[in-house]
C-alpha cells in the first residue's frame, strides 16, 4: 500500500510569507537577470513580402502542381512555399550574406528554419514570407530575393519546358506545312489537267455541308499532333522516368472511357450543328462550352489516377507526369474523335454518288487541301500560343507588397517584455521549489 503525502498548502504559503525577502529576492533576480539578457540580446528585424499565385486555370507551370499529389485547396501555395525553401532560391542569399566564421554558414534547410517564415494566409491564395535580418536592410533584402530568386527559378524552368515544346511544335508544323504545299500542288494540277476549276452549283451545295466535316478532322489533327509534341517534350525532360498513362492504366480506366466517349458523342454533335448553323449561334455556343467542360473534367480524372498511384521526389516532377498523362490521354479522345467524324462523313458522302468520276475526284483533292492547310494554320497558331504562353508562365505569382524596410528603433527582437515575463515566471517557479524545500525541512 502507497503511503499517500499531502502538502498543508496553508502553511506552505506561511512559510513563503514569513521568508518573503528571500522569495522576493529571488523573483527580483530572474526578472532583472531576464531584463539584462532582453538588452545584452541583438537586435533583429522582420520585413515581410506578401505575393498573391496566379489561378491555376492552365495545366503547364507551377500553377498546377496543386493537383499533382491531390493535395486540393491550397495545393499550390503549399508548393509554392516549398520551393521558396530550395537551395537554387536561398544559396545566393546566403551566399550573399556576411558570416563570422565560414564554419557558422548555414546550409537552405537551416537557414530556412532559423531567418524565414513563409504562410499561406488563411488557405488563400495568398503567400507572406517574412524575413529575419541583423538590421532593417538585411531582412528586407532576405524577404525581397527570396520572392525575386523565386520568380528567377520559375522563368527559368517554364522557358526550358516550353521551348522544348515549341521545339517538337515546330517539327509538326514543318511536316504539316509541307503536306499542306503537296495536297495543294496535286489538286492545282488536277484541275489544270482536266480543265475543272469549279464543280457545278449542287455539288457546291453539297460540298458546303462537308466542310463542318473537314474543319472538325483539321482539327482532330492539330490536337493530335500538338499533343504529340507535347508528349514528346515532356519525355525528354522526364528522361530516364519513362511514365505513361499505360502504367497508370489511365486509358483503360472506367471514367475515363465513359468520358472519352461523351467528348466524342459532343464532338460528332458538333460537326452536325454546324452543318445548319453559323459560329455565333446559341446551339453551337453551348455545344462547345459542353465539350469543355468534358474535357477539364478528363484533366482532372487524369490528375487523380496519377496522384493516387504515384509520389513524386518533388513537385516539377510531378507536374511533367502529370502533362504526359494529360497529353496521352487527349490523343486517345482526338484519334476516337477523328475515327467517328471519318465514319459520319462517310455516310454524307454517299450523296455525293450521282456526281461524275472528275468531280468527285476534284472534290475529294480540294478536301484534302482544306484539310491539311487548316491543320498547318491550327498547330501554328498553337506554337504562338506557345510562346504567348511561356512568357505568361513566369508569373506563377505576383507580388502584393514588395518588401518593407522596418524601423530601426522598432526592431521585431529581442521581446524584452515576453523575455521579462519569463524571467519573472522562472522566479516563481524557483521561489515555490524553495518554499517546498523550506517546508520538508520542517516537516522533518
Amino acid at each position: 500500500m502507497e503511503n499517500e503525502e499531502s502538502i498543508d498548502l496553508g502553511r506552505l504559503m506561511h512559510i513563503l510569507y514569513d521568508r518573503r525577502k528571500t522569495v522576493g529576492a529571488i523573483v527580483g533576480g530572474c526578472t532583472a537577470l531576464a531584463l539584462i539578457v532582453s538588452f545584452a540580446l541583438p537586435k533583429t528585424y522582420e520585413s515581410t513580402t506578401l505575393v498573391q499565385t496566379r489561378s491555376s486555370a492552365g495545366v503547364g507551370g507551377a500553377s498546377a502542381m496543386a493537383a499533382m499529389l491531390g493535395g486540393g485547396s491550397g495545393g499550390a501555395e503549399l508548393n509554392f512555399i516549398e520551393l521558396m525553401k530550395s537551395r537554387t532560391v536561398l544559396e545566393p542569399i546566403i551566399d550573399q550574406l556576411e558570416w563570422d566564421d565560414e564554419k557558422d554558414k548555414p546550409d537552405a534547410k537551416k537557414f530556412a528554419k532559423k531567418y524565414l517564415k513563409i504562410e499561406n494566409t488563411k488557405q488563400t491564395n495568398l503567400i507572406t514570407v517574412t524575413a529575419t535580418g541583423k538590421s532593417p536592410e538585411e531582412a528586407q533584402m532576405i524577404s525581397q530575393n527570396v520572392v525575386d530568386n523565386f520568380l528567377a527559378m520559375q522563368t527559368d524552368k517554364a522557358k526550358q519546358t516550353q521551348s522544348t515544346f515549341v521545339k517538337f511544335l515546330n517539327e509538326r508544323i514543318d511536316e504539316a506545312k509541307q503536306e499542306a504545299e503537296d495536297a495543294r500542288t496535286e489538286f492545282a494540277k488536277y484541275q489544270q489537267t482536266h480543265k475543272i476549276y469549279s464543280p457545278d452549283e449542287q455539288a457546291r451545295a453539297t460540298v458546303s455541308k462537308m466542310n463542318a466535316f473537314d474543319d472538325a478532322l483539321g482539327n482532330m489533327a492539330v490536337q493530335q499532333k500538338a499533343n504529340q509534341a507535347k508528349l514528346e517534350s515532356v519525355s525528354a525532360k522526364l528522361g530516364d522516368m519513362r511514365s505513361s498513362s499505360q502504367a497508370f492504366h489511365i486509358n483503360d480506366n472506367a471514367n475515363v472511357m465513359a468520358l472519352r466517349k461523351q467528348i466524342v458523342d459532343a464532338q460528332v454533335g458538333l460537326v452536325g450543328l454546324r452543318e445548319r448553323y453559323t459560329e455565333e449561334h446559341p446551339s453551337v455556343v453551348s455545344a462547345q462550352e459542353k465539350i469543355a467542360a468534358l474535357q477539364q473534367k478528363l484533366s482532372e480524372e487524369v490528375n487523380t489516377i496519377v496522384a493516387s498511384q504515384y509520389t513524386s521526389i518533388n513537385p516539377a516532377q510531378a507536374d511533367l507526369i502529370k502533362d504526359q498523362a494529360n497529353a496521352e490521354a487527349s490523343i486517345a479522345v482526338a484519334q476516337a474523335s477523328e475515327a467517328a467524324i471519318k465514319e459520319r462523313r462517310v455516310e454524307k458522302e454517299k450523296e455525293l454518288e450521282n456526281f461524275p468520276q472528275e468531280v468527285l475526284e476534284y472534290l475529294k483533292l480540294q478536301k484534302e487541301a482544306s484539310i491539311k492547310e487548316g491543320t498547318y494554320a491550327g498547330l501554328v497558331k498553337q506554337c504562338e500560343d506557345a510562346k504567348i504562353k511561356e512568357a505568361m508562365e513566369s508569373m506563377d505569382i505576383q507580388i502584393i507588397d514588395p518588401a518593407d524596410l522596418p524601423d530601426e528603433d522598432k526592431p521585431a527582437g529581442p521581446r524584452k517584455k515576453l523575455i521579462t515575463a519569463i524571467g519573472f515566471v522562472i522566479g516563481c517557479l524557483i521561489s515555490f521549489g524553495y518554499g517546498l524545500i523550506q517546508y520538508k525541512r520542517e516537516e522533518a
